[in-house]
């Protein structure tokens, strides 16, 4: 198959390419060329999606596969179907369940309700502006992308991504911080849930998608599993000598300990009015073909990246060791 993957330079568009030349196809990436290197192997067309005409340099090109990840811009996915769907075999669209309207309904499916669309393109505004907008971008994408496609789009709805390659720290702080050992404060939250995907699996779903000529909508996400078990699969496959420490929830909000993400956080912990996204239905995706690996092997090459990245860096999620020191300090 001859695939375009618009990106591939960075985790999951880099991840999908990375795929789809392991699996013996042809693999163009469309880049600017400004954040990265495309995997050995693959074929490089420059555009630049801010432009009108960015992407002329593809016009006419035929391909078996389309694959777009475009994050906060409906006029990204708007150009790139006029210009390129007429000759696409197979479309994939990498949405989110951030266009989900309800996050405290536990076991929704992807006929929940969703946010408002929004046919606008947010780069450049404010990160908490950027938040706001992502899932309604995400959701007038979709739409754009049916209105060609119909149901033969597969448009999957991941969840937290992880894995090698991950910059958001949300998954990556967990193996980092127990490998480090030590007294290790932990939510004392047993009824929370936790769900993820990990990029490999993800990008292997995707390719395998586009073989398939899979089509429809569809949650990308493991089964859910309670936090403090999933936590605990992360400690013990990294190792390292550690005293948790359980702090009841309403403590960790005195001690302005933020949940999920962000600095001075806890991350994948999320409040009770949040349980509905972390128990999204896995079952439809998993019967379609998607398989989750075990959270102990993404987090042991989890653990191998983030020793390439430093681990005493500074983070975007979590907590440092002050602040850290701080809550135990406060116990």
């Amino acid at each position: 198959m001859r695939i375009l993957v618009l990106g591939g330079t960075i985790f999951v568009s880099k991840a999908v390419a990375e795929e789809a030349l392991r699996r013996g196809h042809e693999v163009v990436c469309a880049v600017r060329g400004v954040s990265g290197q495309v995997p050995a192997g693959a074929a490089v067309a420059v555009v630049d999606r801010e432009r009108p005409d960015g992407l002329a340099a593809l016009a006419g090109e035929r391909f078996d596969a389309v694959v777009d990840v475009a994050r906060i811009s409906f006029p990204w996915v708007r150009d790139a179907l006029a210009t390129l769907a007429k000759n696409a075999a197979h479309w994939t669209f990498v949405s989110t369940i951030s266009v989900y309207a309800d996050n405290a309904t536990p076991g929704q499916g992807v006929a929940g309700p969703l946010v408002e669309p929004l046919e606008e393109d947010a780069a450049g505004r404010p990160t908490a502006e950027v938040a706001e907008r992502y899932g309604q971008i995400k959701v007038a994408s979709e739409n754009a992308v049916r209105e060609v496609f119909g149901e033969a789009a597969f448009i999957p709805r991941p969840g937290l991504i992880t894995g090698p390659g991950d910059l958001s720290d949300r998954f990556g702080y967990w193996p980092a911080r127990f490998a480090r050992g030590g007294r290790v404060v932990l939510p004392d939250a047993p009824d929370r849930l936790c769900q993820h995907i990990d990029v490999r699996d993800f990008a292997a779903w995707i390719v395998l998608a586009a073989e398939q000529r899979l089509g429809g909508t569809f949650d990308a996400i493991s089964t859910p599993a309670p936090l403090p078990e999933f936590l605990g699969e992360i400690r013990e496959a990294v190792g390292g000598e550690v005293e948790p420490v359980l702090v009841p929830e309403a403590k960790l909000a005195e001690l302005k300990v933020n949940p999920w993400g962000g600095p001075r956080s806890l991350p994948l912990w999320l409040p009770p009015d949040y349980d509905g996204m972390a128990s999204h239905q896995a079952r439809p995706a998993l019967d379609a073909g998607l398989t989750i690996r075990p959270v102990a092997q993404t987090a042991v090459d989890t653990l191998a990246w983030e020793r390439e990245l430093g681990l005493d860096r500074e983070r975007k999620a979590g907590l440092s060791p002050a602040e850290e020191a701080e809550v135990l300090a406060a116990l």
